[in-house]
């Protein structure tokens, strides 16, 4: 009943948007996704003895778009659940774990010519969303609740944005979660000089509190460079991110991330390779030492270091030795509908330390990814991937006894357009 009366309330909100503005533009749109795996190995080696994890998960989402010279809105609820998640009733044998949530809540206003700020519950995504990103590999994404400042100059654009997170309305203090953000702001410059070159600068500093019941934030900088070329059938990008300032517990920061990546295309095919290098340390670090594992923030953990996602939690899954990732990958385009990539990674300890074992090799893994494009309001995506360990990461892992780590998805996405009222001037 909660739930049916907060989609009464946004209903009411969009036929207000409807009525009132004929010079804005108004559009509903709906996303349904839903995903079927088969882990026997995901996130984690494959133990011998233990059966495969079924299941399908399942995101719904609902966008309300309000448009106009001056103002942007937009509201996305969404609710994601696995099938059969349901709170059985013994009365009427069916009911519901609560799943609904919001994923957008947003306005922005327009600041002179050429300016913007929003402020809400919003997405903060920037070029290859490797420190800030959607993580849409996730059912429920992420989003932040931020004031973002916009600006364009010339050629360039640059963002401003901050974050300030509290749990309650308190009175006094600051308490938070340790392993939270409390503050995080960045800035964002961006150019393209041509049809080829594209350049951007990140800054990224995010306060964590020292403890649960202190005030004291400890910041970690992030300051790099994203880029990106292409001339005919050569496409290169690349970034490089330095880290500095203090960690969570107050230790100095020193580390880095390099990834590049190159593809050419012939005819159908498109191979490529690419590197990743995430910093690490040879050392525990102990009161007075300095940290140099990298730690990627907020961007996309899919994405990067292998779809089988062993790699998302540097300090627990590398045992704070950081990772390096040597990767070929190949694309073939069956038609303008059907295409298949596969990608083979070779990982590595960027650091072994007292807590990992020498012998810093991690093994190989395979990802081979269908796409098919049913149409412009959908498209199909299957997964198969593998992982070839070494006694190294059964170690880190503590899987002794491990078996083959395999990963199968079929996943079925529709992007709908529901509604959409043009300006009038348009008509």
């Amino acid at each position: 009943m909660k739930h049916v009366r907060k989609f009464f309330l946004l209903s009411c909100i969009s036929t207000f948007f409807l009525i009132q503005n004929g010079f804005a533009q108004f559009s509903v749109d709906a996303q349904l996704r839903s995903r079927f795996e088969i882990r026997d190995g995901y996130q984690k080696l494959a133990a011998e003895g233990l059966n495969p994890a079924v299941f399908i998960s399942q995101r719904t989402r609902l966008s309300f778009s309000y448009e106009s010279k001056l103002l942007k809105v937009k509201v996305t609820p969404q609710d994601v659940r696995i099938w059969g998640d349901q709170a059985m009733q013994s009365s009427t044998g069916v009911g519901d774990n609560p799943s609904l949530d919001l994923l957008e809540a947003y306005a922005e206003l327009k600041i002179g010519n050429n300016g913007w700020i929003s402020a809400g519950r919003q997405q903060l995504v920037y070029d290859n969303k490797r420190l800030l990103g959607d993580r849409n590999w996730n059912q429920t994404g992420i989003s932040y609740d931020a004031v973002v400042l916009k600006l364009l100059a010339g050629t360039t654009n640059i963002h401003a944005g901050a974050v300030w997170n509290t749990l309650l309305e308190p009175t006094s203090e600051n308490y938070y979660p340790t392993s939270r953000i409390k503050s995080l702001n960045y800035l964002w410059a961006n150019r393209k000089f041509n049809d080829h070159l594209t350049l951007s600068f990140l800054h990224i500093s995010s306060g964590v509190t020292e403890t649960d019941t202190t005030n004291a934030l400890n910041f970690r900088h992030t300051t790099g460079f994203y880029g990106e070329y292409k001339s005919g059938n050569f496409n290169v990008w690349g970034d490089a991110y330095y880290q500095y300032g203090k960690n969570q517990k107050g230790n100095q920061i020193s580390a880095y991330l390099i990834d590049a990546d190159a593809g050419y295309k012939l005819g159908n095919f498109t191979p490529g390779l690419g590197v990743g290098y995430l910093s690490g340390n040879n050392s525990t670090v102990g009161t007075d030492g300095t940290d140099n594992l990298f730690d990627p923030l907020y961007g996309n953990r899919h994405k990067f270091f292998g779809a089988m996602d062993f790699y998302r939690s540097f300090a627990s899954q590398t045992k704070q030795g950081g990772l390096s990732d040597i990767y070929l990958w190949l694309d073939y385009k069956f038609s303008k509908k059907v295409s298949l990539r596969n990608t083979i990674h070779h990982f590595a300890l960027a650091q072994a330390n007292p807590a990992t074992p020498e012998d810093k090799d991690l093994g190989i893994e395979n990802d081979l990814i269908l796409k098919y494009k049913i149409n412009e309001w959908g498209d199909l995506e299957s997964g198969y991937c593998f992982y070839i360990p070494t006694e190294t990461l059964k170690e880190i892992q503590s899987i002794p006894e491990e078996k083959f780590s395999q990963f199968f998805y079929i996943q079925l996405n529709i992007n709908l357009n529901l509604f959409k009222q043009a300006p009038s001037s348009e008509k």
